[in-house]
């Protein structure tokens, strides 16, 4: 289907006087478009990946996420998101994204689902067997209360309070003297 001439924007433009910006520059088909996040709920959030914290608004409709843009609001950002951040939608809505814990078996060749209380349990029964192993009473004579033998790297979407708690748990509680965090990477 041909547009007649004076529909064009820039014949319309010429006729019209006009600038040819803003809706002057729009097909119909254009001034139709609306954003998909029009009618969705916004909340507030910060980006999981790194420990900048930059703002994101997460567009929501009933119990579906619609979109994650940066925040305009957000003085750490300004509204702006490196492309881990921009791309962090797909965090939550990518097809091949995992929901279910996969456990590979010494020796096996193929990956098995299993319930995230047994590999729950799987994770602390060896780190307890690790802990047993390697912790080290005293060295010379003297209490050294570690643990060397096992590290625990920590993610950025942690906050202050959060990672104090690990920091006591993992230090304090296991003896473990590599803990660190992501964030800091």
């Amino acid at each position: 289907m041909k547009l007649p001439l004076r529909r064009w924007p820039l014949v319309q433009q010429i006729a019209e006087g006009t600038r040819g910006e803003g809706r002057d520059a729009m097909s119909e088909a254009t001034a139709r478009l609306r954003p998909r996040y029009e009618d969705a709920s916004v909340t507030r959030s910060v980006c999981p990946y790194c420990g900048v914290g930059c703002g994101q608004l997460v567009y929501h409709r009933g119990n579906e996420l619609v979109s994650i843009e940066g925040d305009p609001g957000s003085p750490i950002s300004a509204g702006h998101l490196c492309p881990k951040g921009a791309a962090s939608h797909e965090l939550l809505t990518h097809a091949n994204r995992l929901t279910r814990v996969k456990y590979r078996p010494p020796n096996a060749t193929s990956w098995q689902e299993i319930d995230l209380e047994r590999a729950m349990d799987m994770v602390a029964d060896r780190v307890w067997a690790s802990r047993e192993r390697g912790f080290i009473e005293s060295r010379d004579g003297k209490p050294l209360m570690q643990l060397p033998t096992v590290a625990h790297l920590g993610g950025a979407t942690l906050d202050n309070e959060e990672n104090y708690l690990l920091k006591k748990l993992y230090a304090g509680g296991l003896g473990m003297v590599a803990v660190s965090n992501q964030a800091r990477i």
